[in-house]
């Protein structure tokens, strides 16, 4: 497996785990088939946000692959927490 590929896959992981938090103690949903959902949607969407936004850093190739990912963590933890926070 590619370098940039272990990393993609791996800062996708970092960063849903590090937010998925918030799902699993605000457990304020209807049903556990919308939670499930909401759960595996946020898994997808982080790996699909980490492996596109490392491609796209690897392709204007300003850092080496790991503060790129650093970097992409960094972005994906950041969107996630300003989707929680209410604005006031």
């Amino acid at each position: 497996m590619r370098d940039i590929t272990k990393a993609q896959i791996t800062i996708g992981l970092l960063a849903y785990f590090a937010t998925i938090w918030d799902l699993v103690l605000n457990q304020s949903y209807p049903d556990g088939f919308y939670f499930i959902g909401m759960i595996v949607l946020q898994l997808v969407l982080l790996l699909i946000l980490s492996y596109v936004i490392i491609a796209l850093l690897e392709w204007v190739r300003v850092f080496d692959l790991k503060i790129n990912a650093v970097l992409t963590l960094f972005v994906l933890v950041t969107l996630r927490l300003l989707t929680i926070l209410p604005i006031s």
